[in-house]
């Protein structure tokens, strides 16, 4: 898709946005020559480079919105949504002004780290509250967000990265492209580059090599799945890798969905419409081969599966954007093939309940226990600290996470 009539501002914003990514990428070299015990460069910043990169995206984001509503269309079902969409974070809007505080002003959170140099390879990096008695290496939890492979943004795991954070755990939150931006190879493309710059260079964050766990959402969930199986055919054939799949202890998928063919028609009525679907997998012919649950079947695949870390999917049981079935369906794919995984289902849970509606509550949170226990399993001190830790604050009244459940379009 091409803008008319003002190709001079197109051309201004294309060289500016390349220099941007080259600068950022210039602030990175010092990344790879740091000598353990000495304090990592801070990276130079002006409000005038923040302002110049926010409308250099700004457009982007407008350019690809256009392009997309071509795919989409405005028929009176997208229209709905996107009131819906509107209300929903309206509603929402005091929890979401406290995490973006802490997102823009907490000098915990590393944001907009380059990784690659393509278009929004970028990670944003969530660190503990130091702490002189546990200064040891960290935990890490590379995240990847969700948004139906159209809307998807690293900022949208500030959440998650507060709270684990919180925790002793460092959340590495990875950027990808967007579909139009990008397709779904893309996306795996920018992914498994995300991980492998975490894999490569956390310990220049404090963070332990040896204790990387992988976490998707949503469609983020099947990306980096994808990624990790993908990953795992490349080295049981020997192939050169930049990151290895033994470095992940384990995989949390939350809400995804596994098995694309399955999927289609549900998705198609819940307004994901087949052509578009298509258009990001780039084409029907190539829905299974990204489908870990497909790729796990696969005989040719047999000795990538036995190199697959834990695998633990959840699913509320009320998730209407994705069945629960399609996580048990992978699930019961990988004990067949001789993997090591397992289903927890949250009864009456929709789609947000697990990664945003809960965590706004504060408290307790089934899910949030779950993950900090696991992850602080071979760690008795950090299992005594987390027993004594003061509950989660509540970040929003009950009655509006109530009714934006309600209204919610997902």
């Amino acid at each position: 898709m091409q803008i008319q009539g003002d190709q001079p501002f197109l051309a201004r914003a294309t060289t500016l946005a390349a220099d941007i990514i080259a600068d950022d990428l210039k602030s990175l070299k010092p990344l790879n020559n740091t000598v353990p015990g000495r304090v990592r460069p801070k990276r130079e910043e002006s409000f005038g480079h923040d302002l110049a990169h926010a409308a250099v995206e700004t457009y982007l984001v407008t350019r690809l919105s256009f392009k997309l509503f071509s795919y989409l269309g405005l028929g009176y079902h997208w229209i709905t949504r996107l009131l819906g969409l509107c209300i929903y974070a309206m509603l929402l809007m005091p929890g979401f002004l406290q995490v973006a505080f802490y997102y823009f002003f907490s000098p915990q959170v590393h944001r907009s780290v380059v990784y690659g140099n393509k278009p929004r390879n970028r990670v944003d990096i969530f660190l503990p509250t130091p702490r002189s008695s546990r200064s040891s290496p960290k935990p890490v939890v590379a995240f990847v967000t969700g948004g139906a492979w159209i809307i998807g943004y690293r900022a949208w795991g500030s959440l998650l990265g507060r709270q684990l954070s919180e925790r002793d755990i460092i959340v590495a939150c990875i950027d990808y492209r967007n579909f139009p931006q990008g397709t779904i190879s893309d996306m795996v493309e920018d992914v498994s580059q995300g991980i492998s710059f975490i894999c490569n260079h956390i310990t220049e964050y404090g963070g332990d090599p040896n204790r990387i766990y992988l976490m998707g959402q949503s469609a983020g969930a099947h990306i980096s799945a994808c990624a990790l199986v993908k990953q795992a055919i490349k080295e049981s054939r020997g192939e050169k890798v930049s990151w290895s799949v033994s470095s992940i202890k384990a995989y949390f998928g939350l809400s995804g969905g596994y098995n694309l063919p399955s999927l289609v028609d549900h998705f198609h009525d819940q307004g994901l419409y087949r052509s578009v679907l298509f258009s990001i997998m780039e084409g029907e012919e190539c829905l299974e081969s990204f489908s870990p649950d497909i790729m796990a079947q696969d005989l040719s695949s047999r000795k990538a599966v036995y190199l697959l870390p834990h695998v633990i999917l959840f699913h509320g049981t009320e998730d209407c954007s994705v069945p629960s079935d399609a996580s048990k369906a992978f699930v019961d794919t990988l004990h067949g093939v001789g993997a090591q995984a397992e289903l927890v289902l949250y009864k009456g849970k929709t789609h947000l309940d697990l990664f945003l509606h809960d965590p706004l509550r504060g408290g307790k949170d089934e899910l949030f226990d779950y993950l900090v226990a696991f992850i602080h399993s071979s760690n008795k001190e950090a299992l005594a600290m987390d027993a004594i830790a003061p509950p989660r604050r509540r970040l929003i009244p009950e009655f509006l996470i109530k009714l934006a459940r309600r209204i919610s379009p997902f």
